[in-house]
């Protein structure tokens, strides 16, 4: 079961961060907004906009399959991961700066998902000695 959440939350980091990835290289590429048919045109001829749909759809049905049989808590922790990674990729593709509070919110993210998960298990432990 273990190996189970662990591939399903990567596939769902996965579909996250291509949605958020996506939307940033959508949104340049419709640069400057104006309400025409030729930036319309220009917007859903892009790629990039269609990466972000594919992301967001594979992200939704990842995310279904994974609350049948995660708890909710930890899951739903654990599906702000994609905060972690998005930041990593652009940081590399981008050039973003990633900085001090940058680093300090990726650790709370990540102590925040032990935590729930060590509670998750605690509980588990107590409901099986029940």
């Amino acid at each position: 079961m273990k190996r189970f959440y662990l591939i399903g939350f990567l596939v769902l980091m996965a579909f996250d961060t291509l949605a958020q990835l996506s939307f940033k290289m959508a949104g340049n590429a419709a640069l400057p907004l104006e309400l025409s048919p030729a930036w319309l045109w220009r917007v859903f001829s892009d790629p990039w906009i269609y990466g972000a749909l594919a992301g967001y759809v594979g992200a939704f049905f990842t995310w279904m399959h994974l609350l049948r049989r995660a708890p909710i808590g930890p899951a739903f922790a654990a599906s702000h991961l994609e905060i972690i990674s998005a930041l990593a990729v652009s940081h590399y593709l981008f050039q973003e700066n990633v900085g001090i509070p940058q680093i300090a919110g990726c650790l709370f993210i990540l102590a925040g998902i032990a935590c729930l998960a060590m509670s998750e298990a605690q509980d588990h432990r107590k409901a099986e000695r029940a």
